[in-house]
């Protein structure tokens, strides 16, 4: 351990971030000035500070053994109490943690991955978090992650292959225990990377014959073949595809088509948005598909989004829903029951998702070994079709 005094850190003065922003000097305050002053100039500008207990405190750059002086204890002591609190007896654990409260000690998790070659850190990909489809996923990955000491790093790839490999190159870098991508297509050069660097990888919302490692998912072509028989044994048959320009809505729309083009019919009209979907998007787009094909009978939307948008479209057009237009949609959103009609959708368990890759990728960080057996390293979590009132 290093007995150095530590260095005392270096503050620059930032820029302010808003009219009112307090700025950071070098001068050594008094406990408690900044705050004071902090709060002195916010109630010029109208605004209110919340003062807290810890509020006095600065980022001292405290050390193991500061806390150790505090609590009265060996070094060794507060890195058990902190790392093994059940190695330790119950009011030391308290002594210390109540040292690391008054000290403002952090935790250096870059030294302690360079002794464990652990960082505690997985990384998520995503196309976007401007849709909630992805929102049960990240919150169920992250809970999972979090209750087993890990914390999730988040990038976001804005559907563009190459923003994403831009992202895996920043994120390998970091050291990462592990990394969750959002679908299966990707450049050359992530694949590579991602088998190159030996941590566990999950491909998630998606299926793969040939995934990088490990995949959690659904075939979007089984959504679209099921869709298409969805809407024919419906009687439905001038049907339309209001789409997001993304590749896994685009594997449902072909899957859609080739299950109709087998039943001997032909789409009427595809129309695609740029991502991510919006409500506004679903009405453009409907009026759209009505030039391009006015006696449509059907729509299948590739979110609930779109399809809520052209339901209201329709509406404002005099149409009725289902009697006149059929509308479908996908993810099963929370406010899918709740629409009028109630909209007939996907329903995709991405709760599910999010725990079986988390799980997936903490049980190979323990030990569990990689099975050179495509089929054990793919997991299908499937889907539902729910009809409601809009078919």
């Amino acid at each position: 351990m290093d007995n150095k005094k530590p260095a005392k850190p270096a503050v620059k003065k930032a820029k302010p971030a808003a009219k009112g922003a307090v700025k950071a000097t070098g001068k050594k305050a008094a406990p408690g000035g900044a705050v004071k002053a902090a709060a002195k100039n916010a109630d010029k500008n109208g605004l209110r500070v919340l003062h807290t207990p810890t509020a006095d405190l600065s980022v001292s750059g405290a050390t193991l053994i500061d806390v150790a002086k505090v609590a009265g204890v060996s070094p060794i002591t507060v890195s058990r109490a902190l790392n093994q609190p059940h190695l330790v007896r119950p009011n030391t654990v308290a002594k210390v943690q109540e040292a690391v409260q008054q000290t403002g000690y952090v935790k250096n998790m870059m030294a302690g991955a360079l002794a464990s070659n652990r960082s505690k850190l997985i990384s998520l990909v995503l196309p976007t978090i401007a849709t909630p489809i992805f929102a049960d996923m990240v919150e169920a990955a992250s809970d999972r992650l979090t209750q087993a000491g890990y914390q999730v790093l988040l990038g976001l790839s804005r559907y563009e292959a190459w923003r994403e490999e831009v992202l895996v190159e920043t994120i390998l870098s970091r050291r990462p225990d592990g990394v969750m991508l959002t679908g299966t297509l990707h450049t050359d050069i992530t694949r590579r990377r991602l088998q190159l660097a030996r941590i566990p990888v999950v491909e998630a919302w998606d299926m793969s014959p040939s995934p990088i490692d490990m995949v959690v998912g659904f075939s979007h072509e089984g959504v679209g073949h099921a869709l298409a028989r969805h809407l024919v044994e419906r009687g439905y048959r001038r049907i339309a595809v209001l789409s997001a320009d993304d590749p896994r809505a685009e594997r449902r729309n072909q899957g859609l088509q080739a299950e109709l083009a087998r039943m001997g019919i032909a789409v009427a009209a595809v129309q695609t948005m740029p991502p991510p979907t919006t409500m506004q998007a679903g009405r453009e787009g409907f009026t759209r598909l009505l030039a391009l094909a006015p006696d449509i009978d059907a729509v299948y939307c590739s979110s609930d989004t779109l399809a809520h948008g052209l339901m209201i479209e329709a509406m404002s057009r005099g149409l009725q829903v289902p009697q006149q237009l059929a509308v479908i949609g996908f993810g099963d959103l929370n406010f899918a029951a709740h629409t009028h009609p109630p909209l007939s959708t996907v329903r995709v368990d991405g709760r599910n998702i999010g725990l079986v890759a988390a799980q997936a990728i903490l049980d190979r960080i323990d030990g569990v070994t990689a099975d050179t057996d495509t089929a054990s390293r793919v997991f299908d979590t499937g889907f539902e079709l729910i009809q409601r009132g809009s078919t």
